[in-house]
């Protein structure tokens, strides 16, 4: 199998899948290595394919025909203990939350795709960082952080936004940060 061959087989993977692929998977499906299948997507992006890296693997990103969701971009301010609770009351209020965007003062601007859309992505993300495969965003700008979630309309948003108020997570907008979206 050629380079343009293996890279039809990777989108021909990404396409079926109905939960993120982890790079490992794409190597051992292609035969080739982990490497190779990161240069490989690189390839993909630069060609137009919209291809995402989530902690749990990469996913297409939904067509842009589809019927655009409602999303909003939150500043919240917690502990790493505090993370579970946070998700999970997202996800449970109807939310799914797309990214974490850390402000950091030195490098700027940070953003990593979660996809995280229910309690098992949730359990499997704390899982991540409790095992120690990787930190917290938050934890290098002293909790404060960003997420874009996103709900099937606005109403559901203001909700989330409310009960994040109420458990003391929402965190006020800075005059700098108004261009992060």
């Amino acid at each position: 199998m050629d380079a343009r061959e293996r890279r039809r087989a990777i989108m021909g993977v990404l396409e079926g899948a109905k939960e993120p692929v982890s790079g490992s998977a794409l190597a051992r499906e292609v035969g080739v290595s982990r490497q190779v299948v990161v240069q490989d997507i690189a390839l993909l992006r630069a060609d137009g394919h919209d291809v995402v890296a989530t902690n749990r693997g990469y996913v297409l990103q939904e067509a842009p025909s589809s019927p655009a969701v409602p999303t909003r971009l939150v500043k919240v301010r917690h502990s790493v203990e505090q993370a579970g609770d946070e998700l999970t009351s997202i996800v449970d209020a109807g939310g799914a939350v797309l990214n974490v965007i850390v402000n950091h003062r030195v490098y700027g601007k940070i953003t990593a795709d979660l996809d995280i859309r229910n309690r098992r992505d949730v359990e499997r993300y704390l899982h991540d960082i409790e095992s120690g495969k990787s930190f917290p965003l938050l934890t290098v700008t002293s909790g404060y952080h960003f997420h874009r979630i996103a709900a099937e309309d606005e109403q559901t948003l203001d909700e989330i936004e409310a009960m994040l108020k109420e458990k003391g997570y929402l965190a006020d907008l800075m005059p700098y940060e108004d261009d992060l979206s």
